[in-house]
């Protein structure tokens, strides 16, 4: 087993067997060293965004002192659902080792395929409507104005 998803592995026996979470569990390595890792907590936080990637990455950002963890490798026990996806992006982190699968994920009783399948537009009762268009887009033009902005 390689000895990054090894980490990972114990990570989330350790989150599942004490009932904190789901099997799932991530290490960030930059430069050959661990950065942070960490396991599911929904269970122990009642916190539905803690999964084991979105708590990786929360402490690798306060680790580095940095929202940019492009220099990063995140390495995770399951192909990331859509949420930590979209965290990964937003870290730029460029490269992603995952064990199980989503249809893993899925006979775990998990809604992860769910989820890409209704971002896909497939089978969704989400219903969203756009609102106070004018207003919203007004933040934006205020974040232009703004002398000391940093783009991320």
């Amino acid at each position: 087993m390689n000895r990054w998803m090894k980490i990972v592995y114990d990570e989330a026996t350790k989150g599942m067997l004490s009932n904190e979470g789901g099997p799932f569990g991530a290490v960030i390595i930059k430069d050959n060293k661990i950065i942070a890792s960490a396991h599911n907590e929904v269970l122990k936080t009642k916190d539905s965004t803690a999964h084991a990637e979105m708590n990786a990455i929360r402490k690798a950002c306060k680790e580095l002192d940095s929202f940019d963890l492009s220099d990063c490798i995140l390495y995770t026990s399951c192909q990331p659902c859509p949420m930590c996806l979209g965290a990964i992006f937003w870290a730029r982190i460029g490269t992603v080792y995952y064990g199980a699968t989503e249809d893993d994920a899925a006979r775990g009783g998990f809604d992860d395929k769910r989820f890409y399948e209704m971002m896909a537009g497939q089978n969704s009762d989400l219903v969203m409507k756009q609102i106070d268009h004018k207003e919203g887009a007004e933040l934006f033009d205020m974040w232009l104005e703004k002398s000391n902005r940093k783009i991320y």
